[in-house]
């Protein structure tokens, strides 16, 4: 083709995306040796552990991709550390933590670090309770003196009204997140029937109404005191810093925090499913609502990731199995989910569905059924345990490329070293589930989700009077 028939062929809109994908296929190949090489580098966030003389655990990372720090505090201590009777206090600590300490009055901790461009939250969980703080790498000597002086020096301005205000704010969250919310108190309901009495998954979090009327000033102080030590915390920090700057300032401000006694472990009662459970409940929704429940394997254990996928393959998206034959084939039901609920002392895989008019809970739950009964004889399809892992994949690194806040490194870097498996496991973290075949999916559904060993829970529509 000659220089002037080559002209007007490109010339034409047609030809011109031609040439576009010509010059972006161009461009691919040459970048291909270099994103080959980088996959095969091993996946690493390093990470240095110190431990002061007080007992803190120090994990320092350095980042220096923008100019930003993160301080993550984990206390090893959430709601299933209590005790039946004595509810919610983990999560009460969570914001009574916000209110001021000694060097540090309410609410200078939230006015200081906004006026120096930083942010800060926490939350609570059954087996730890985190707090953090994000700004620029200048406010991290501002961000450690706040965080040592309320793990050190907190009691001295907390008294019964800090107490009583905090717990009126943490019932009304309740009402919020449970009483007042559609089958909000299913969830309740469901970790009642899969957890035995005294299992400290078999409460919820945030407490029971009568527990936190009840607990007392000392109860809380007694609590701090026991839990909220050094010793019984990590703390990361994060970021544009430089590791020895970083250590020198956390031995300034924490070394002085006193150590507490040593916490014994939590030595929960055997979790065991040897039948169906089924219950029936009543709300104030107009449709009914079906949850399945099995015990499963704790975190990290073999089986739990596997389980992960098990989710997406029922329920993970649009072309998933339960969402096609539930929602778009049959329209029994208005949605599903379906997750691996992972913790230390144990997991849960959940199902919930809501039933659309016109269709019962029986109905919904023998198609869900035969689904299940499909995947314990036959694995998935390749196509089926790659998209499903392309999903696992790429959230597992969008959460990577944040340094703070809820999952992010320096908050996975706390929960790895938690479990035990050293900060920096990351790329041990990934390799569960890129290892994985159809057949190990298929196991897992056989092995952990089987038809005669689980709970049953339908919530109905409130009878109209």
């Amino acid at each position: 083709m000659n220089a002037r028939l080559l002209r007007n062929t490109l010339s034409s809109p047609h030809s011109q995306r031609f040439a576009m994908a010509i010059r972006f296929l161009f461009s691919l190949a040459l970048l291909l040796p270099a994103l080959t090489s980088a996959q095969s580098t091993q996946l690493r966030v390093p990470a240095t552990i110190d431990t002061l003389p007080n007992g803190l655990t120090l994990i320092v990372h350095e980042d220096h991709s923008v100019p930003r720090v993160v301080t993550n505090v984990w206390f090893r201590v959430g709601s299933g550390d209590e005790k039946p009777g004595r509810t919610g206090f983990a999560h009460l600590f969570e914001h009574l933590m916000f209110m001021g300490s000694e060097n540090a009055q309410y609410p200078a901790f939230d006015k200081l670090l906004e006026s120096a461009g930083a942010a800060n939250n926490g939350s609570t969980t059954e087996d730890r309770t985190n707090y953090y703080e994000t700004g620029p790498s200048n406010s991290l000597p501002l961000m450690l003196w706040l965080e040592a002086d309320r793990m050190g020096w907190l009691l001295p301005t907390m008294d019964s009204a800090k107490v009583d205000a905090q717990r009126d704010i943490v019932k009304n969250e309740r009402r919020q997140s449970y009483e007042n919310r559609p089958y909000g108190m299913a969830s309740i309901e469901l970790d009642k029937m899969l957890w035995p009495a005294g299992h400290p998954y078999s409460w919820p979090t945030i407490g029971y109404m009568e527990d936190l009327t009840a607990a007392s000033y000392d109860d809380v102080v007694q609590f701090f005191k026991k839990y909220y030590a050094p010793n019984n915390a990590s703390l990361v920090v994060a970021g544009d810093i430089d590791y020895d700057a970083a250590k020198a300032l956390v031995e300034k401000w924490f070394g002085e925090v006193p150590k507490g006694e040593p916490v014994e472990p939590i030595a929960p009662p055997p979790a065991v499913l040897t039948s169906v459970k089924r219950q029936t409940m009543t709300d104030r929704v107009r449709l009914s609502k079906l949850f399945l429940g099995w015990l499963t394997p704790r975190v990290y254990s073999p089986g739990d990731a596997a389980l992960d996928v098990v989710s997406s393959v029922l329920a993970g998206g649009k072309n998933s199995r339960l969402y096609k034959r539930l929602i778009y084939d049959t329209q029994m039901a208005q949605d599903v989910e379906a997750t691996q609920q992972s913790g230390p002392l144990g997991s849960s895989f959940i199902i919930e569905t809501t039933v659309r008019p016109g269709h019962t809970v029986a109905e919904v739950q023998k198609a869900i059924d035969e689904e299940l009964a499909r995947l314990r004889q036959e694995p998935p399809s390749d196509r089926e345990v790659q998209r499903a892992l392309n999903q696992i994949e790429a959230s597992f690194y969008r959460r990577m490329q944040r340094v703070g806040s809820f999952g992010g490194k320096a908050d996975q870097l706390n929960s790895y070293f938690y479990a035990g498996g050293g900060p920096d496991y990351f790329a041990e973290d990934l390799a569960r589930y890129t290892s994985l075949s159809a057949s190990d999916v298929q196991a897992a559904a056989s092995q952990w989700l089987p038809p005669d060993r689980r709970v049953e829970l339908t919530v109905n529509p409130e009878e109209k009077k």
